[in-house]
């Protein structure tokens, strides 16, 4: 995306976020919510950022809402490193809804 060969599905963007459909999603609704400033995973984030990542969780459930999955359901995913699940370094919380999902999660 970065490079503009893939051009994202937007559904949400401010100053600080930008938002988009996953291109692999695993569920009916699954948005990608990114910080447009570079934190490689959440071991980098420190007490400044704490406004950043309240801003991402309410983003996500504004986004819930907006999806119609709020009322019967969503989960929110934040990865961290390889084992965590995390496939690229620039932190982004995952929102998933849309159907049951199952747990544990995989």
């Amino acid at each position: 995306m970065v490079a503009g060969e893939i051009q994202p599905d937007v559904v949400f963007q401010d100053e600080h976020l930008l938002a988009f459909r996953d291109i692999d999603p695993q569920a009916p609704v699954h948005i990608l919510i990114v910080p447009k400033r570079h934190i490689a995973t959440l071991d980098d984030l420190t007490d400044a950022d704490e406004p950043l990542v309240g801003h991402l969780v309410t983003t996500a459930a504004r986004l819930a809402r907006q999806e119609g999955i709020a009322d019967s359901g969503y989960r929110t995913v934040l990865n961290c490193n390889a084992d965590g699940g995390q496939e690229v370094f620039h932190i982004h919380l995952h929102l998933l809804g849309g159907r049951r999902l199952g747990w544990p999660p995989g």
